[in-house]
């Protein structure tokens, strides 16, 4: 089944989406977000279930509150995009409410089997999917065609995420996120569920000295070179 998936895992901020995205526009796969859903039901917790800290979070209540609204990935022939009763909510899942909580929400065990189930089942539908996360490669597709470990310097990173928050990067300024984000590496690769590390045969690639270009046509060459192809090339 796992033959048509490109897993592209990595740290926070590594570019992983945007990279992904492109990856899949150049193969001919649709991209698929992981982080997406989880924010899906992270919106859901908040709105159905009154989560506001780790604390709160009931992982079945939340789970049938998302059953109930229609929590769903729905495909726009490029990407997949949440959707809550039948609309659209990928405004709504990046909020900075919903980021404050992802984290926690996406902790949870059972939320993590019921997003992976949705995700492998995209794969056993036929779609020749790039995906993105944090335990692709390792857990949700360990049988995936390709598999890459995206990173760059957590300077580098934090440069990035500022200038795409379109804030200015003065030394303490890109100081303080740069910290942030070493700090979530340790965090991410240390929490119990789903640790953030690369797979064995995963290839690493590190982008920190890549323009965005070259990140994406280095992942395109390697696909190419496995023979990978969409299922209705």
């Amino acid at each position: 089944m796992p033959s048509h998936v490109i897993a592209i895992d990595g740290p926070s901020a590594s570019g992983k989406s945007s990279t992904a995205l492109a990856v899949a526009r150049a193969l001919g796969f649709a991209h698929l977000d992981s982080g997406a859903l989880y924010r899906g039901v992270t919106l859901v917790a908040i709105r159905d279930c009154g989560a506001r800290m780790s604390a709160a979070l009931d992982s079945q209540a939340i789970l049938r509150a998302a059953e109930r609204r229609g929590l769903r990935l729905h495909y726009d022939g490029a990407s997949f995009a949440v959707y809550l009763e039948g609309e659209p909510a990928d405004a709504e899942i990046r909020t900075p409410e919903v980021t404050a909580l992802v984290s926690a929400v996406s902790a949870l065990p059972e939320v993590r089997e019921w997003v992976n189930e949705r995700l492998r089942a995209l794969a056993r539908a036929g779609l020749s999917l790039v995906v993105d996360g944090r335990d692709i490669g390792t857990v949700v597709f360990p049988d995936a065609a390709l598999k890459v470990f995206l990173t760059a310097s957590p300077r580098t990173r934090a440069g990035r995420r500022l200038a795409q928050r379109g804030e200015g990067a003065p030394p303490e300024v890109l100081e303080r996120e740069t910290a942030a984000l070493a700090a979530r590496d340790e965090a991410d690769s240390r929490r119990p569920v789903a640790p953030l590390r690369m797979a064995e045969d995963a290839i690493p690639l590190d982008g920190t000295d890549l323009t965005f270009e070259e990140q994406v046509a280095t992942i395109v060459k390697l696909a190419r070179g496995c023979g990978i192809l969409p299922l209705s090339a």
